[in-house]
């Protein structure tokens, strides 16, 4: 049996095999490619995405969130964080066999009419057969199909975030016809998924009677002007919240230095996160991190993420945790900080790291770290957090920066559990490497 077979076959039925399979699959020409290729195939139509609603299984999220960080990770380390990210996607929930044969056998005409029917409709399992009758889906079909759900908050976003990745994941895999039309498809389906629009509605009132557009500007607010728009992000109620914000965008404030505050109010609430909500915290920056690299200016959009910040709960200052004094900052020192379990101490290493102009190396360390947590124990948050920060860097204000990469420390430190999967695959693509 081929190679290629076999890991096919440890895709259908992952046995403990899993890891040695991968390792001698990705060390054939291309093999890092062809092995998600692969695996989008066989999983897309298996995962019993139904079962898990109103919730996403997040392994093929996963998967583009550990290609958005290969550049900051050793290949080893990449290869690690491929391998159980992978394996988390091989084990998630199935669908029965009689169910898979009809999922397999669904193609519609390829019909945009038809599709957008389907997704107002709420039709999803009609929306993904009709997803697999386009030829090819391009940029320009993620697109107009993110555009059909950009006002749509269910499960706190997950809808602009999984299509958004998934479009993104189809570039890097190099546009293949039947990749594409799997992650459209799951695109198409969890478009056409229960929706959400109370946010946006709420916004709407609070913008009638304007034609307003968000510009996409970089941010030009002094600390102390985004501090007082983070203090509305994080004291107000939604009321007062979506009044103060709509007044803010009516006067002109673009995108820039929206995103800036939006970004400074989610790193204070990822600091005020109980250990158990962690995870579910630093979903805001994905979501941020997706505003970032489709640049809505529908104000709507905006407000919406500003309620989405808002949800989570806000600690008095006095009880907030605070980063420790680092002499001499140092990714090593960060990356053990993160390791040992010492939230303050990583806190202070990454706050050290940011302020000696060293971002990079605070992300790369945080990636590394990423890499080195089982992805089923935290359902990739971490890995996602990462991706999210490494996309956001660059549009942030310093102040922004820094808070950010703060409080990823925190929650990497807080969040650390078992790495017994990353050994495991350790060990199977150490052994490959061998003459």
């Amino acid at each position: 049996m081929s190679t290629e077979a076999r890991w096919q076959q440890e895709l259908g039925i992952p046995t403990d095999n899993f890891f040695p399979v991968f390792a001698e699959r990705v060390s054939q020409p291309y093999g890092v490619r062809d092995a998600i290729r692969e695996a989008v195939k066989t999983l897309v139509p298996r995962i019993d995405w139904e079962a898990y609603q109103p919730h996403v299984p997040h392994g093929l999220l996963g998967l583009r969130a550990v290609l958005r960080v290969q550049p900051l990770l050793e290949e080893p380390s990449f290869l690690r964080a491929l391998a159980i990210c992978l394996h988390m996607a091989a084990h998630e929930g199935r669908r029965s066999p009689q169910a898979l044969a009809q999922v397999l056998a669904a193609k519609g005409s390829g019909s945009w009419r038809n599709l957008e029917d389907f997704i107002q409709s709420r039709r999803p399992g009609l929306a993904y057969a009709e997803a697999q009758g386009f030829e090819l889906p391009g940029a320009g079909d993620f697109q107009r199909l993110r555009s059909l759900t950009e006002l749509d908050m269910a499960n706190v976003g997950h809808k602009t975030v999984l299509i958004c990745d998934l479009a993104d994941l189809q570039e890097r895999l190099e546009w293949p016809k039947a990749t594409g039309r799997r992650l459209f498809g799951l695109a198409a389906w969890v478009a056409a998924t229960t929706e959400d629009t109370f946010w946006a509605r709420r916004a709407a009132k609070r913008l009638v009677g304007t034609d307003l557009s968000v510009p996409w500007l970089r941010s030009t607010l002094d600390s102390a002007a985004l501090q007082a728009q983070v203090r509305d992000l994080c004291d107000l109620g939604l009321v007062a919240l979506l009044d103060r914000l709509a007044e803010r965008l009516r006067a002109g404030q673009g995108a820039g230095d929206t995103l800036a505050a939006l970004v400074l109010g989610a790193s204070e609430k990822q600091l005020d996160a109980r250990r158990d909500l962690e995870g579910k915290t630093a979903w805001t920056f994905a979501y941020l991190a997706s505003l970032a690299r489709s640049r809505p200016t529908d104000p709507r959009v905006w407000c919406q993420a500003a309620a989405l910040v808002n949800l989570f709960p806000t600690d008095e200052p006095e009880d907030r945790v605070q980063p420790a004094a680092v002499a001499a900052p140092s990714a090593d020192g960060l990356l053990d900080a993160v390791l040992d379990l010492e939230p303050t101490l990583a806190m202070g290493q990454a706050q050290g790291l940011v302020r000696a102009g060293q971002e990079e190396a605070a992300l790369r360390a945080l990636a590394e770290a990423a890499t080195l947590n089982d992805p089923t124990f935290n359902h990739a948050h971490q890995l996602l957090a990462v991706a999210a920060a490494a996309d956001l860097l660059e549009h942030l204000p310093s102040v922004a920066q820094e808070a950010m990469l703060v409080a990823l420390a925190k929650n990497l430190a807080n969040s650390q559990g078992s790495g017994d999967l990353g050994r495991l695959a350790d060990r199977a693509l150490g052994a490959a490497r061998q003459p």
